[in-house]
């Protein structure tokens, strides 16, 4: 049985090993993109200038009318005090072609004060350069800027098989560090003084020991950030009633024209204070993103900059029909069957921001060392099959030299 775990544990490690290293160092620098972010680009960030900020939806409509091409599709509801106000935007139909309008930016950040526009830029878009390279990184971590072809999005299916093969090999390998109760130390060890191989060896060995708890979190939720509706909610479902997907389950009235958009933005921000007294939420409305295709507004609860929560379970959503302002869905923190809380908990549990600032530490220091585990892996696996080759070798060579000295002899 060991042989074969040992084949699995190498074939496996070796196919996903060049996606855990890019997957492991882009996330480490991730779990701080906004810091990154912010300290490489202070002009796109910061506000200066004096005086009293505009209401959001005032600062929305004063970009729209600047370029008519565009469309605020996600925006905050309050100014967080010295910052920019930063919308993301998505290009409206041209009425002559029917497509949408070809814009070379999909993000704004807006001076608060005056409406000026500071800064716009691709997000995610794949260049190197200072305003770029943050959200860069951040798409690269999930997407590996692969293509959706034939209805397939590459990336998703990719990133979540490398996930399941992950996990797999996980536990494969926390069965292969132990291979008697006498050698449990060495496991744990790691043979700093003797350095080389020895030291390559125990990182990869002893440092998956210690980390496999983090390690299995962060490859059960690479599954779920990318295979949730495809294979995590329906496994889940198997033990415990889910809720629909408060993101993909809405049935509204249909697209929202154009002319309308402004007006439906308006109603739902309103109402947005009350509607989630209704749900019983106690934060404030902090952001909202239009879908005006499908007819439905999504409205989050946060306070001005906490867009990403920053412990917990995340922030609450409500999924508003444009047209009327019902509620359609919502999903609500801690709120569910258990099978609920467990799907609410893998973006919390994939960042780190479940347990605060520490949880953010400690998944920066283990995309690290998945890149670490990467390499080593590969560096294990060259100097084995180097001997290997050379073990293969010896009997080649007796065996020629017996039968140039037969020919000698003969």
């Amino acid at each position: 049985m060991r042989p074969l775990l040992v084949r699995l544990h190498r074939w496996f490690g070796l196919g996903i090993a060049a996606f855990l290293f890019l997957a492991g160092i882009t996330g480490a620098v991730i779990a701080w993109d906004h810091e990154l972010d912010s300290a490489l680009n202070p002009s796109f960030y910061d506000a200066n200038t004096p005086g009293t900020p505009l209401a959001p939806l005032e600062l929305a409509r004063r970009l729209e009318a600047a370029d008519p091409r565009a469309t605020v599709s996600f925006m905050p509801l309050a100014v967080e005090p010295g910052h920019t106000f930063q919308v993301r935007v998505s290009p409206r139909l041209d009425p002559q072609t029917k497509q949408p309008y070809a814009l070379d930016y999909n993000q704004v950040a807006l001076d608060p004060v005056t409406g000026a526009v500071q800064g716009r830029r691709m997000w995610g878009a794949p260049s190197l350069a200072r305003l770029n390279l943050i959200p860069f990184l951040y798409q690269l971590h999930y997407t590996l800027f692969l293509p959706t072809k034939m209805g397939i999005d590459f990336s998703v299916w990719t990133m979540g098989v490398v996930g399941m093969v992950w996990l797999l090999d996980g536990f494969i390998a926390i069965v292969l560090a132990f291979p008697n109760l006498k050698s449990w130390r060495k496991s744990l060890a790691f043979r700093v003084k003797r350095g080389g191989y020895a030291l390559t060896f125990d990182l990869h060995r002893s440092g998956g020991v210690w980390l496999w708890g983090l390690l299995t979190v962060m490859a059960l939720t690479s599954v779920s950030m990318n295979l949730g509706t495809q294979v995590v909610r329906p496994v889940v479902s198997v033990f415990s009633t889910l809720a629909p997907d408060a993101f993909r389950s809405v049935a509204p009235e249909g697209a929202l024209a154009p002319a309308d958009e402004a007006a439906a933005r308006d109603r739902i921000v309103a109402d947005a204070t009350e509607a989630g007294r209704r749900a019983g939420i106690s934060a404030p409305p902090g952001g909202m993103f239009a879908v005006p295709s499908l007819g439905y507004v999504g409205v989050g609860y946060y306070a001005a900059g906490k867009d990403h929560g920053d412990a917990g379970l995340g922030n609450p959503w409500l999924i508003m029909d444009a047209h009327t302002g019902k509620v359609l869905a919502k999903q609500i923190p801690g709120e569910g069957s258990a099978g609920d809380i467990f799907i609410q908990a893998q973006f919390p549990l994939h960042s780190g921001r479940i347990a605060g600032l520490p949880g953010r530490i400690a998944v920066s220091f283990v995309g690290v060392m998945v890149a670490v585990l990467s390499v080593t892996g590969v560096l294990i696996w060259l100097k084995k099959a180097r001997a290997r080759r050379k073990a293969a070798a010896k009997p080649a060579k007796k065996a020629s030299a017996v039968r140039t000295s037969e020919r000698a002899t003969g």
